[in-house]
């Protein structure tokens, strides 16, 4: 009967044991992982790691108040403590199953997150993981989170793990790829609409007196703000002073987006343009009520054309008084309201926008970019072409630093 009992009590013990086991977790400690490159403190990063281990619910999870007993009297496990050997050591000392450390370094615009689990008693890494993430440091627990459900194939949301997963995108540069067309640039332009007409009207009534087309010299300089082997974005600044073949001296800003595609050097640009113009108020006798048809008149010159032949009729001369009266009040519907290019006019700031369409030619080290534009204003405008050149000197390592 006594041995009965002694067997029934074993037996029960064994199974108490079997169970107890089967629900023990295994503990595991995390060091302080190796930094590089981002702001983010060690032991920040060390707090993550445990939160997300807890979250597993696979381990029992020792904090640093657990761990301070050991490491702060040992150099060595408080800063260093990356490589297998001596994780090894500090499990040991803690009396844990299991050591994780990692390492977080910022690689260009990319995280990568290395963890490593090591078992201690058999001093050999149990489970390892690595993972790229999107530079987007706020976030770094949830990296840590994917990567552990990873190590352990837990099932990770995919929105999550799209929104930080690191897009390996084409190569942007500003070296590869590159063609810089900064340099001199003559061209020839034909004036349209509203600037025709200033150019060839008569000096004396405050247009150009030239035939109305212009040469232009002046300078390019251009800075390339995306770029690929087949596609660059360029911001281009060009200077021109049009017309010296004329006796004109008629300066003019371009500020332009432009776009280069292919290895044929295709490109298409616009943007705003400034030049300086004189303007006066006035009106063009298109009847011909005064004089030639469509002589202009400036305010100026209807206040000479009213004193000379206006002066002595006497519906605008009462009792000795001059009363100028105003073109309208004969009824051709000529005001003063209207603003017209007149070199005796007032000086002025002119807007303009540019388009232009070419392509860059080359021949060994020479780039010959050649463009057609138009430049459009009120009323009228300039279209031509324009050729420039300039040698590429030398080309550059697309991971070059300046």
């Amino acid at each position: 009967m006594k041995s009965k009992i002694t067997f029934i009590a074993l037996f029960i013990g064994m199974n108490f044991l079997t169970v107890f086991s089967q629900d023990r977790k295994p503990t595991i400690a995390v060091a302080n992982p190796n930094m590089n490159g981002l702001s983010t403190k060690t032991e920040s990063v060390a707090k993550m790691m445990r939160l997300e281990f807890i979250k597993l619910e696979k381990f029992i999870v020792l904090d640093e108040f657990d761990m301070n007993d050991v490491t702060k009297g040992n150099v060595e496990f408080q800063s260093n403590c990356l490589g297998q050997n001596c994780l090894v050591k500090l499990g040991n000392a803690l009396k844990v199953d299991y050591m994780a450390s990692g390492s977080y370094d910022l690689l260009g615009s990319k995280i990568v997150i290395t963890i490593k689990v090591i078992d201690v008693k058999n001093q050999t890494i149990y489970k390892s993981s690595f993972k790229e993430f999107d530079d987007q440091e706020l976030e770094l627990q949830r990296m840590i989170e994917i990567t552990l459900k990873d190590m352990y194939e837990v099932t990770v949301p995919k929105e999550l793990a799209d929104k930080l997963a690191f897009k390996n995108e084409p190569i942007t540069s500003t070296n590869v790829g590159k063609i810089n067309n900064s340099g001199p640039r003559i061209g020839y332009g034909y004036l349209v609409g509203s600037m025709n007409e200033f150019a060839q009207r008569p000096e004396g009534q405050g247009g150009l007196g030239v035939f109305p087309g212009v040469s232009m010299i002046g300078y390019q300089v251009e800075g390339q703000y995306v770029g690929t082997e087949n596609f660059s974005a360029l911001v281009e600044g060009i200077i021109n002073i049009n017309g010296l073949e004329q006796g004109l001296f008629i300066p003019s800003l371009n500020i332009m987006n432009g776009f280069r595609f292919g290895k044929a050097g295709w490109e298409i640009a616009f943007g705003p343009g400034f030049s300086v113009k004189k303007t006066s108020k006035g009106f063009f006798d298109t009847e011909g009520s005064f004089g030639d048809p469509g002589t202009y008149f400036s305010e100026s010159d209807w206040n000479y054309y009213a004193n000379t032949e206006l002066f002595d009729k006497p519906e605008y001369n009462t009792q000795g008084y001059f009363i100028a009266p105003s073109p309208s009040e004969f009824n051709k519907g000529y005001n003063f309201d209207k603003r017209h290019g007149d070199t005796r006019g007032t000086t002025t700031i002119s807007t303009q926008f540019v388009f232009a369409f070419g392509r860059t030619f080359r021949a060994g080290a020479l780039n010959i970019p050649v463009n057609i534009f138009y430049s459009s204003q009120k009323g009228g405008g300039m279209t031509g072409v324009n050729v420039g050149f300039n040698v590429q000197k030398s080309k550059k390592s697309i991971n070059s630093k300046r």
